[in-house]
């Protein structure tokens, strides 16, 4: 089975609709549901969401040395919000999984599958 990172996007600066206690808590409760949909399923490897950009900390070699810099290496509006590594029979798989995602979290999702190793 192949593994497919579903990668949730968010856009800088972008005002979401303020939402209330209850739709907050309603939209926790269908994340978990999809959590669990796809640990049951045998798709969920791994999935996890991260702070804001401008905690990020990008590490690169420059001149034979190693530099850091403080926030994301690319100059976009849109980041990386969080991701699901899951394993799907397909692409066709993923994007349903994907498809379910975006429905719950209302962000954009981008699908991409590992390189499968030679070894």
């Amino acid at each position: 089975m192949a593994q497919y990172l579903l990668s949730v996007h968010s856009v800088e600066g972008q005002i979401d609709t303020p939402m209330t206690d209850e739709e907050m808590q309603e939209s926790w409760k269908q994340i978990q549901a999809l959590n669990e949909e796809l640990k049951s399923a045998g798709a969920w490897v791994f999935g996890g969401a991260l702070h804001e950009p401008d905690t990020a900390t990008v590490v690169r070699m420059s001149n034979g040395e190693v530099m850091t810099t403080d926030g994301p290496f690319a100059e976009s509006k849109e980041h990386l919000g969080g991701f699901y590594i899951i394993e799907a029979d397909d692409l066709d798989a993923a994007i349903g999984w994907a498809s379910k995602t975006t429905a719950c979290v209302m962000k954009p999702i981008e699908v991409r599958p590992f390189r499968q190793s030679e070894a």
